[in-house]
């Protein structure tokens, strides 16, 4: 999601502390991605989107990012709507895709102050080294980013997203190709983002590393959420035991 240095010099006026999910659903021509989907997430909570590929993670994400737009029902950002809050709001939300979006013939340090000046953001040389401190990269901070491990472009990545201070962080697939110090790495500053009151909403396949930092899980199947028992067993058995379940309309896991 590009975002423009108009909306970032707009975001200081947009103000949520929950993310909402009110009976949406989208709808692709004929084909359902999700239907009848509620849930919340709320300012300091890690909440993760759980299910197999085609449930309607990734349209989730899209929806919260306001890239896409529900087919009916709405996605709320405190009680007021992405229409309600204007362009503006793109600039309180910060995205890790898949993808990571870097320049892979650019240094670490121009990735991260080229899309500083993109958000129109003061200070960004400064940001962007301190980025670089926090990510634990600045003593590779000019070495091009193509050279370096799936981890540390991860790291990278996660920066860029959190460049201009957004309410609302969305991960998709964020342990991804990542060696176990990286995932640590990548848990450690998920949790010192929940500590910061932001609201996270991630999506993963990665079951031991998402209960390390999750605080509830949302699960979908066919594109609705399905419940989920969250009393005993390790996550990835209360997920293959929801799976055999049948979902529930408009349910919250």
């Amino acid at each position: 999601m590009s975002v423009s240095s108009a909306t970032i010099g707009q975001a200081p006026s947009v103000d949520f502390d929950r993310l909402v999910f009110d009976d949406v659903s989208r709808y692709f021509g004929r084909r359902r991605a999700l239907a009848h989907v509620s849930f919340e997430s709320g300012a300091g909570e890690i909440v993760g989107l759980l299910g197999p590929n085609g449930a309607g993670k990734s349209t989730a994400l899209a929806l919260a990012a306001t890239t896409l737009q529900a087919s009916s029902g709405q996605v709320c950002y405190g009680s007021r709507s992405a229409a309600q809050l204007g362009s503006a709001l793109r600039g309180r939300i910060g995205v890790l895709a898949h993808e990571l979006q870097l320049y892979p013939e650019l240094t670490a340090r121009e990735n991260l102050e080229f899309f500083g000046a993109l958000y129109g953001l003061d200070r960004a040389a400064e940001r962007s080294a301190d980025a670089l401190a926090r990510a634990g990269l600045d003593a590779r901070a000019d070495d091009p980013v193509g050279g370096f491990s799936r981890g540390m472009r991860q790291r990278v990545a996660l920066e860029r997203a959190l460049l201009h201070d957004p309410t609302l962080l969305l991960l998709d697939e964020p342990f991804t190709g990542l060696d176990e110090a990286s995932a640590e790495a990548l848990i450690e500053r998920l949790r010192s983002l929940k500590a910061a009151g932001r609201i996270v909403l991630l999506t993963t396949h990665d079951f031991e590393n998402a209960e390390a930092v999750v605080d509830r899980v949302v699960l979908l199947k066919a594109g609705r959420v399905a419940a989920m028992d969250s009393s005993t067993g390790s996550l990835r058995d209360r997920y293959r035991h929801a799976m055999r379940v049948e979902a529930v309309p408009g349910g919250t896991a």
